[in-house]
């Protein structure tokens, strides 16, 4: 642990401590994963314009979620099954991240209870959910997860149907056990061929989701509804009539349909069109300080992240969640100073240059 000196590297790490078949199913992404390595590749593009001889004796990352105070812009993705990658699952991520300051938005796939992962610390957590067939089932989710004090619910509109994710077929991926769906229904499948994750999900999820469906939402919680999995100017605005109080940027880590573009060379025609209404939340590929920087300087209020923090709990459990995260922000924070930002407010759209722009200035 003391060699690493990036996050990148608790990848390595990762496959090492992992079966095959679980480092594959957090790792891998949707068909030719195209899209997975345009996730990271497409922040490559994007090139400072550092400001000098500004004072950044002091560096305030700091930040505001929904009102929640943060320690920085990076929050922790809904990433499923943390028991696979450690023994204490959730509880452990959960432990990071009120250690770090920072909110996590636990998954609907989460191996341990969402009760169990309230009682662990005292911490700012939002809950991500699927709408089920079984819509009492999501209803229930959500209750439980007001009453267990959670403090939004994060709605992923990505998945009618999950994406055609190669590695998993191929290894047969056995869908765990989710104990949050006990006694509900049965989560675990073996399939005799093809994704154990992939048959429970057509079995489970409810294609038929759609923008009204945000009313019946409504109905049933007063916590701050987020819609996940937004791509275009266009749904970001129908996000923002249907009332929603925030947005995230994702395409689902590239695990759904590939060639769909990397978030970044997305994320500022959303921020435009959304027009600080509401705020917009970042989801994929951010592997850097860098890339928080770059995601901040095109609008998102803060970034997510989600593999690397499989990765860190996987490599060292509770330990290894708290070091990615401090990694990246030691790596924002002389990224703000180096590019003269004092503060989150300080950095501008003028703190960047897209590929789109370099190509401008050159004709």
């Amino acid at each position: 642990m003391d060699q690493i000196v990036n996050v990148n590297e608790f990848q390595e790490l990762a496959k090492k401590a992992l079966p095959k078949m679980y480092y594959d199913f957090y790792s891998g992404g949707a068909e030719d994963q195209h899209t997975l390595k345009e996730n990271e590749e497409a922040f490559r593009r994007i090139m400072f314009r550092p400001r000098v001889l500004v004072d950044v004796s002091k560096i305030d990352m700091s930040t505001k979620i929904l009102g929640y105070p943060i320690s920085a812009p990076i929050m922790i993705a809904p990433t499923a099954n943390h028991q696979l990658a450690h023994p204490e699952g959730e509880t452990a991520t959960a432990k990071a991240a009120a250690a770090s300051n920072t909110i996590m938005i636990v998954s609907y796939m989460a191996s341990c209870t969402i009760e169990e992962v309230a009682s662990i610390c005292n911490a700012v957590r939002f809950l991500q959910i699927y709408v089920y067939k079984r819509r009492e089932v999501t209803a229930q989710m959500v209750k439980r997860a007001e009453k267990a004090g959670f403090k939004a619910i994060v709605l992923t509109v990505d998945v009618p149907r999950l994406g055609r994710r190669e590695a998993d077929i191929k290894n047969k991926m056995i869908s765990p056990k989710l104990r949050n769906f006990e006694g509900l229904f049965s989560t675990e499948v073996r399939p005799s061929e093809g994704s154990g994750v992939e048959a429970f999900a057509s079995r489970a999820l409810d294609a038929s989701l759609n923008w009204k469906d945000i009313e019946w939402l409504r109905s049933i919680t007063k916590l701050p509804i987020l819609v996940k999995g937004i791509l275009t100017r266009e749904d970001a605005l129908k996000a923002v009539e249907a009332g929603v109080e925030g947005i995230v940027v994702s395409n689902h880590g590239a695990r759904q349909l590939d060639y769909s573009p990397a978030t970044i060379t997305v994320l500022e025609e959303i921020v435009h069109v959304v027009g600080g209404r509401i705020p917009v939340l970042f989801d994929g590929g951010v592997r850097r300080g860098t890339d928080v920087f770059k995601a901040l300087a095109l609008g998102a209020q803060a970034v997510l992240i989600g593999r690397p923090i499989v990765f860190g709990l996987a490599a060292n459990g509770e330990d290894g969640v708290r070091k990615v995260i401090d990694m990246l922000k030691n790596e924002f924070e002389i990224t703000m100073a180096l590019s003269g930002c004092p503060t989150i407010n300080d950095i501008t759209r003028s703190h960047v240059r897209t590929p789109d722009e370099r190509l401008h200035s050159m004709l």
